[in-house]
């Protein structure tokens, strides 16, 4: 991480150190907040009655409005103040979080969550473009350490569930982390715009076909469509697998275990880009994520079940930040439309496979379902292969 040295002046190097801590801080409390809604479908079916094919829709519910508003924050990068778009993205965040809490039926949770997912997608839009800015030769790095704090966040949101079931109200969980987004709120408020070298281009309609036509950003968005699509269907049903697998009271752990993997898998993904490549990297996780999978939901039963969790996890969860920073070296003047593309594509795979995996679910069973996610890392190995050979390890 770049500190104050090479004559950057003290002043500018804190403002840069609290504008990390302020997007870190916000991008842990989105992990916790979206982990929630996983380890919580369990108590929802209960709660509310409602049957599985419905419960599919919670991942689709969550994306809607995300995709519309992180889009729209692309688009206008450049042309609006960053600190006011940050702010208001962590304010919408945290009072939609703390309005599902309220809700008083389950069309109305997923009328909340869109909501929610709208607001937060104001704020993704610009917090990892940001951080490229600030550390533009660092990005690989920064990006992983970025998600490494989202899988911290991620890691605690079941946590949080497991705390409000002990007090009989799983609402609590969204009153917490809804109140929790108020200090961030005010670290942002208290900060100055942030000072980069060169931040975004304002985007033009002939600059929107030059990013989308680039290999690199083609690449990227095929890899992420693949791997964040078996990200959403093991944060959506892996809960649900683990039912009937798993003594009661590892059931929501199961979860936990898988994002606990997140933590040193993104950081050793942030820690090995710039030694490996970004292809490369992408390349080797995708085959041993595919081995993880095959062995969890194939071989694996009992304890053992959550060895191969935390396998997967730790495979996973380096893919979303390798192709997305090496997609943005590609065209680094223009981050947080690249960033927008890798989170609405992200969006697509999150929302659409546990969806589709919910009628699988009521058809087949969730073991089918299951092993159905070897399909996609299976498509993410060949994409990054071909890749590697045609494009080099880096963009």
């Amino acid at each position: 991480m770049e500190t104050a040295t090479q004559g950057e002046p003290a002043r500018a190097a804190d403002s840069r150190r609290r504008w990390t801590l302020a997007v870190f801080a916000f991008i842990a409390l989105e992990g916790a907040t979206r982990q929630v809604v996983g380890a919580l479908i369990p108590t929802l079916r209960t709660s509310f009655g409602t049957p599985e094919w419905q419960l599919g829709l919670v991942a689709p519910a969550g994306t809607i409005g995300f995709l519309l508003l992180v889009a729209a924050s692309g688009a206008v990068a450049g042309r609006v103040d960053t600190r006011r778009l940050l702010f208001f993205g962590i304010v919408g965040s945290g009072v939609g979080a703390f309005a599902m809490g309220l809700v008083p039926s389950f069309g109305v949770f997923l009328a909340a969550l869109t909501l929610r997912g709208a607001l937060s997608g104001v704020g993704r839009g610009g917090d990892r473009p940001l951080l490229s800015h600030l550390y533009p030769h660092h990005r690989g790095r920064l990006f992983g350490f970025y998600d490494m704090m989202w899988a911290v966040g991620a890691t605690l949101g079941p946590l949080v569930v497991t705390a409000a079931l002990w007090a009989e109200n799983w609402r609590l969980a969204y009153y917490a982390l809804g109140v929790s987004y108020l200090p961030v709120a005010a670290l942002v408020w208290s900060l100055p715009s942030p000072s980069v070298d060169g931040g975004d281009d304002p985007l033009t309609r002939a600059g929107v076909y030059r990013i989308a036509r680039k290999p690199a950003v083609l690449v990227m968005a095929a890899g992420i469509l693949f791997s964040a699509g078996v990200e959403g269907g093991l944060f959506t049903w892996l809960t649900t697998y683990a039912q009937g697998r798993l003594s009661g009271s590892l059931v929501t752990v199961s979860l936990s275990v898988l994002l606990v993997a997140y933590v040193p898998g993104r950081f050793a993904a942030g820690s090995l880009s710039d030694r490996f490549g970004y292809l490369p990297l992408a390349f080797g996780l995708g085959v041993l994520c595919v081995l993880s999978t095959a062995y969890t939901f194939v071989l694996a039963s009992g304890p053992f079940l959550l060895v191969g969790v935390f396998c997967v996890g730790l495979s996973l969860s380096g893919l979303y930040p390798t192709l997305l920073a090496y997609a943005t070296e590609s065209t680094p003047e223009h981050s947080a439309p690249v960033n927008a593309i890798g989170l609405v594509v992200a969006s697509v795979g999150i929302a659409g496979v546990p969806a589709v995996m919910g009628f699988v679910i009521e058809g087949s069973g969730v073991a089918a379902a299951m092993r159905l996610l070897i399909v996609p890392l299976v498509g993410l190995i060949v994409v990054t292969a071909v890749a590697w050979r045609r494009l080099g390890t880096a963009a």
